[in-house]
């Protein structure tokens, strides 16, 4: 199917860039850590899903 992602994960990755949106980049380890420090997941799952969302979100921003 594809990149298919939950309302959870958009809005989570959301609520995160609208706030912390300088402190991300386009390298999903970096954004792990940052997503971690910034907020609390209920599972390590949950945290790679996310900080791949926003990985790729940036990588968009950049190409643009």
């Amino acid at each position: 199917m594809g990149r298919i992602k939950t309302k959870l994960t958009k809005r989570k990755a959301k609520e995160l860039m609208s706030v912390h949106n300088d402190m991300f980049t386009s390298d999903f380890n970096s954004n792990k850590k940052v997503a971690e420090k910034y907020m609390e997941f209920p599972s390590k799952k949950i945290r790679n899903i996310v900080s791949g969302y926003v990985t790729r979100l940036k990588r968009k921003e950049v190409q643009q």
